[in-house]
């Protein structure tokens, strides 16, 4: 086995979930991380932690769905009972197709996701994380050799994130002292309000109220949303390719989209209910280890100068205590990149620009 693979299981279960010897773990291992379940299992067992572990594959998924009559009913209490006794949640991904539910038929998918909106919640309440394992087929989706490709996942992974997490801290500051956010570039000008929301500084920990492996943005949730939007960076939305996605808001809300490819997932996500049409999220990729486009959320939205915004659900720990954000069954991230022109201002004052903070 690849140290690194221990190496990232060690991560994962030390610095991003905290686990303790008498946790109940769950680890829900996607058909390609079978060698990082098994590092894990190791960590695990190592700490004196209890184990249960799931399996998930597009091919299974997309069997069931193709294969169900739509009516879903209410969410299944077994599983929702099964996160609600967990202390982590440790989900490994590694699709072997990523485009296995990509002829899933939309109305379906839908229903689907709303069936299970009380699982999610659940999960959440949880120390979860989500990382990710190197698969020839995410090699592939990325344009890069399997070698490679491995290479990459690990330098953005394996990084020294205390340091990180100290200088991202002065994002955070400035996201929690300011009222007003707008983002300029090309196809882009976007205002939205920040004032008594937390933001949080996602240091691949559930320290930080993070729950990526890898990690490194800023993230807060934001309300009335206005202007328009231009998403530059390719990425697969349920299995199909979208690209150049442009959304215009007013008050709130998208008034209108279009898409230069994938027009229809993005139709999809805004009509599976109210909240898809409001913005869940806004974040600021901080992470240098990821230097490159890969088609890959978990990554592409870390990488150091992007932007990216969230369609759905807000997360409860950028709100204030009892107050109520975003509701809705989906949290769709989409990416704008400043690395080469356009800014982000806070209350007027430049904080990201051309690719650098202010700081830097």
């Amino acid at each position: 086995m690849d140290q690194r693979i221990r190496e990232h299981a060690e991560t994962l279960v030390d610095w991003s979930a905290r686990v303790e010897a008498g946790d109940d773990v769950v680890v829900h291992v996607d058909e390609g991380a079978h060698d990082l379940a098994v590092a894990v299992a190791e960590a695990l067992g190592d700490r004196g932690a209890n184990l249960l572990a799931t399996y998930g594959s597009d091919e299974l998924t997309r069997a069931y769905l193709r294969a169900h009559d739509g009516d879903f009913g209410e969410d299944p209490a077994y599983e929702r009972e099964l996160y609600e006794r967990a202390d982590s949640v440790l989900i490994l991904k590694g699709s072997n197709n990523t485009a296995g539910t990509s002829d899933v038929p939309s109305e379906r998918r839908q229903a689907y996701n709303r069936s299970r909106q009380a699982i999610r919640e659940a999960r959440l309440d949880t120390d979860w994380v989500s990382t990710q394992h190197p698969t020839r087929a995410m090699a592939q989706q990325a344009g890069m050799s399997y070698e490679a490709y491995r290479d990459f996942v690990y330098d953005a992974t394996l990084r020294d994130w205390e340091s990180l997490a100290e200088e991202m801290g002065r994002l955070k500051e400035t996201l929690d002292d300011g009222s007003e956010v707008r983002i300029e570039g090309a196809g882009t000008d976007l205002t939205m309000a920040i004032e008594n929301r937390t933001a949080v500084n996602s240091a691949a920990s559930v320290a930080y109220d993070s729950h990526n492996l890898p990690s490194g943005e800023v993230f807060t949730a934001p309300e009335a949303t206005a202007g328009e939007v231009t998403f530059d960076v390719p990425m697969t939305v349920h299995g199909t390719r979208v690209r150049d996605v442009r959304l215009t808001f007013e008050d709130g809300e998208v008034v209108d989209y279009a898409a230069a490819q994938g027009e229809a997932t993005i139709a999809e996500v805004l009509e599976t209910d109210d909240g898809a049409r409001r913005l869940g999220e806004l974040g600021v990729g901080a992470n240098r280890g990821v230097d490159r486009i890969t088609d890959n959320i978990l990554f592409d939205e870390k990488m150091g100068g992007t932007v990216h915004l969230a369609l759905g659900r807000a997360y409860d720990a950028c709100l204030s205590g009892g107050e109520a954000g975003n509701d809705s069954a989906v949290h769709v991230d989409l990416i704008t990149d400043l690395r080469e022109e356009g800014r982000l201002l806070v209350d007027g004052e430049a904080v990201l620009e051309a690719g650098a903070f202010a700081w830097e």
